[in-house]
Formats: C-alpha cells, structure tokens, sequence
C-alpha cells in the first residue's frame, strides 16, 4: 500500500526541511565534529533526487584566511 501524506503534512515536513538548511544541520555533528578537527576550510557538495544521496563530493578551499589579525584583500 502507498502512504499518501496530508497536505499539512507535506507542508511541516517542508518546513522542517527549510529550517534545517538555513540552520546548517544537514551534516551529522559527528561529520561537523571531523570538520573541525581537520579544520576544513571547503566546499562540501550532495546531489539528491527522490529523496536519494546520488553522489557527494568536496572541494577543498584554496583561500584561506591568515589567522593573524591582518585581512588579505583581493582586487
């Protein structure tokens, strides 16, 4: 049998989503716990299609910011 979902729940589900997302909470804290332990300083990618993980990827930074009080400024 197929579970059809009530518009209100699509709609909280959605939001739920949203909120996730604005918040940064699509990482598990065990994943943002190893960013910050390698201090990763990328671009972390994931393709979903049909509530499925497709492929995900990463991109490491190449401009990083000195950690002195000086700002690099690029023109």
């Amino acid at each position: 049998m197929i579970e059809v979902e009530s518009p209100e729940n699509e709609e909280r589900s959605f939001g739920e989503f949203r909120r996730k997302i604005r918040s940064a909470e699509m990482l598990s804290a065990a994943m943002q716990r190893l960013l910050q332990a390698i201090h990763f300083n990328g671009r972390l990618s994931v393709l979903v299609q049909n509530g499925q993980v497709l492929k995900s990827g990463y991109e490491e930074g190449y401009f990083r910011q000195p950690h002195s009080g000086v700002t690099a400024r690029l023109q």
